[in-house]
This record gives C-alpha cells, structure tokens and sequence, in this order.
C-alpha cells in the first residue's frame, strides 16, 4: 500500500487539497515508521478527511485507501480470533454448506458424504485467508489463492485426503460459482473506457499466444486435450479459461490441476519481478498497465502488481484483464464445437446435443451477470452491494483453489508428460510477456494511436 499513498501525496499537492494534506502525509510517515497502531489512527483521519475534499476522484480515492488501510491495520490476533469473527464465519460456513447440499443434490452427487467433508475444506480455506489477512503479507502483495493452493497441498501431499473428505472437494463447482459472480464486476461500460484498443489488445494477445501455445505443445509431443487446457490458461485469463476449456472438452481433471498448479507458481514472480521491470525503464504506465493485464493470470495479481507501479496502470491493467476474462466463453463456445467436430465419424453429421453437452453452462451465468450490472441495475444499486459480492466471490475462490491443492498429488502430476506441458507452458508465457509488451507499446504509448483517458 505504500506506493498507493505515495501516490496519494503527490496527486494532493499537485490539487492542493488542502483537506487532504496534512493526513495524508501523516499516513506516509506511520508506514515508513511501520507502526500499526499509528497507521490505523492516520488511515481513519483520512478516511474522515476525504469528505471535505474537493476534487471528486481525490474524494473518492482518498475515502477508500483510509479505510482499506484502517481495516488492514486493525486486523489484530485478539480481534481475528473473537467470539464475534468466529460466530461469523460459522455463519459463513454453513451458508456456504447450505448452497453446496443443493448444488450436490441437483448434480446427482452425495449430500451425506459432502456434509462430513465441508466443513474442514472450508476450515482449511478459513486458515489461508487468515494468513494472506496478515498486514505484512498483504504489504508484499501475496493473494489468499496462493496460500489456499500451499495448504492444500501440504495436507495432500504430506498427510494424505481422507477418502470420506474427497466428495467435498469439487474445485468446478466452487470456482464455476465464483466466476458467475465475477461476472457482475466485469462491466461493459467500464471496459469500452479503453475505447477499442483494450479489445484489439485482448483479441491479439489471445489468439496469437494461443495459437504459439497449442504449436509447440504439439511439437513437444503434448496430446491435444493437455494442449487446448495449457494454451486457453497462458493466453485468456489462466485457472478460469483453464477450467472453461476443461469443460468443453471434457478433460482430465489430473490434467486440469497440472495446469492450474502451474500457472499460480509462475503468477508469484511475475507478479512482484515485472512492475521493478517496468519502472526501471521508464515504461509509461498506461503501457505497463496494458502490459500486466495482458501477462497476469488473475485480476487480483493485476492490481496488486499495478498498485506498485501507479493508479494509472492499475486502472488499465484492470480494464485490460477485463477485456481478456470477456473471451472465456467465445473460446469455449469455439473449443465445443471443434471437438464435438473432432469426435464426428466420418459420414456422420455434428449434433447440436453434443456441442450444448461440451459448452460450459456457468460462461451463461457469467455474461447473464455481466449484462445485468452493466445495463439493468443503477450505479448506486452496484455500489452498495459490490463489496459483500466482492466477498462472496472471494470465499467461492478460496474454497475452489483449496481444493485444487486437495486433489493434486506430485506424485501422479510428475507422471504426466515428462515435463513436457511444463516446458510449453513457460516458453508460451515467456512469448506471452514479449508479445503483450510490444502490443501494449504500439496500442497504449501513443504509437499507432493516442493514449486512452481514464
């Protein structure tokens, strides 16, 4: 966060927001001193301060950084571990549980044994959010997926998944769920800020990453349902599109945690490595920002990287990661069909049947929700009800990404490919990196058009 209110003072000064000032530099000086306590105290005189301001996107910053960092700064261990925060992810869990028992029974799955396994699934998810909750791990910008991921597969690898617990780790279901309601933060109004150059990027960088990613994991021998699951991940938007593609052509779900085991572990060192890269050249940050929303895997990781760099590049990271999230369903409206083509025997006609049976059904939750906080709700309904959706989808997401560590074992991901898909995946990610810097040069430097405004 520092960078964030650093940022902050230059923007007051440069306003003279006078308002604004004084608790603004004093919220510097308590980060820079690293007293908690000092910078809860600075962050909610800002938060009160931000009210008198004049200028409305100052106003609206300022509010929101002070009361992010009073939050962050009051997330003390007493405070964590109360009566009152446990009473309420008990509440958590079992809304959580109550919407899983229905999601099971529709799905045919056993409720009974999904019952007995819930709850450590999600206490398991409970533990990693409370550690990426820490002030100091927040500081360093590591999101509460990785932690999900470590501890699920410290349990699978070290301790072993009960077989009674199994029925409970459904890492589609959840992430399926969370990804309808990313959907609602996938604004069409927001995207077209960027006028058509986040869509041109988006649609370059995809189809020709994907392309590069499916040719090489056919040159390295990678078979083809592996292929269509590596490339959609390096090239759309990573675990997501992974799993979309999964889902379109039926793929298997050892497969499916290779891919996603392994684009977290590349997200980390890009995540922190390309922001240094971008302010040690001198990057513009609007082509910065192009360029993290283009390579990073997750919105998250996106903002985080962005923050370190300015508010501009986060704001065009964001609305270029949205851009690319826009995609999942055109690819996998795409990869149905082809492999329902696929599966056709010659003389034999493709049938609808097959590609709606190939098409995942949670891409139509995900526009439905995008179409309707885009156009039907109003700005004001979006505002207050954006965070605790916010935090609905968070849980969703740490539940799923728990559960990828649950069911992946090393054992049997070291038996599949040789280490081939691995190798096509960090060479496609390392043509990804390059291919998106030029673009976001030539799209977002002013080269072949002026710079977006945000």
């Amino acid at each position: 966060m520092a960078p964030a209110v650093d940022l902050l003072v230059q923007q007051v000064a440069n306003k003279g927001e006078t308002a604004l000032e004084e608790p603004a530099q004093a919220l510097k000086k308590a980060i820079a001193a690293k007293d908690r306590k000092a910078v809860g105290a600075a962050a909610k005189k800002l938060e009160e301060a931000a009210k008198q301001a004049k200028d409305k996107g100052l106003k609206a910053k300022a509010g929101e950084l002070g009361k992010d960092l009073s939050g962050q700064a009051g997330r003390l261990l007493e405070k964590v571990l109360s009566w009152e925060n446990i009473k309420y992810s008990i509440y958590i869990l079992v809304a959580y549980l109550f919407i899983g028992i229905i999601g099971m029974a529709l799905m045919g799955e056993p409720v009974g044994f999904f019952i007995t396994g819930f709850p450590f699934v999600f206490i398991i998810s409970w533990l990693s959010l409370f550690l990426a909750g820490n002030y100091t791990i927040h500081e360093y910008g590591l999101e509460y997926v990785l932690f999900c991921l470590i501890l699920g597969l410290l349990v699978s690898n070290v301790i072993g998944v009960p077989k009674w617990m199994m029925p409970a780790v459904k890492t589609e279901f959840y992430i399926k769920s969370g990804l309808v309601i990313l959907g609602a933060r996938v604004l069409f109004g927001v995207i077209m800020k960027a006028g058509a150059l986040g869509m041109v990027q988006a649609l370059a960088v995809v189809s020709t990453v994907w392309y590069a990613c499916w040719w090489l994991c056919k040159k390295l021998q990678v078979d083809e349902e592996f292929a269509a699951m590596l490339s959609s991940a390096v090239s759309i938007c990573g675990v997501s599109a992974a799993i979309a593609t999964a889902g379109a052509v039926k793929g298997d779900p050892k497969k499916l945690s290779y891919v996603t085991s392994i684009v977290l572990v590349c997200a980390v060192p890009m995540m922190v490595i390309m922001p240094i890269i971008a302010k040690a050249v001198g990057m513009p940050d609007a082509v910065a920002g192009a360029w993290l929303g283009g390579t990073l895997d997750t919105s998250g990781s996106v903002v985080a990287a962005g923050a370190l760099i300015s508010d501009l590049a986060m704001k065009v990271g964001v609305t270029v990661k949205m851009s690319q999230n826009v995609l999942i369903g055109v690819a996998a409206f795409i990869l149905s069909v082809v492999w329902t083509l696929k599966g056709v025997k010659e003389g034999e006609q493709a049938s609808l049947w097959e590609i709606w049976y190939r098409f995942p059904k949670f891409v139509l939750g995900f526009l439905a929700s995008s179409i309707l906080f885009s156009f039907i709700l109003s700005e004001a309904t979006i505002k207050a009800i954006g965070r605790p959706l916010q935090n609905l989808e968070v849980w969703w997401f740490a539940l799923a990404f728990t559960s990828i560590g649950l069911e992946t074992r090393f054992v049997d991901i070291a038996k599949l490919g040789g280490g081939r898909p691995a190798l096509a995946f960090l060479v496609a990610q390392g043509f990804n990196i390059i291919w998106t810097l030029i673009l976001a040069y030539l799209l977002f430097g002013g080269i072949l058009f002026p710079s977006p405004v945000f």
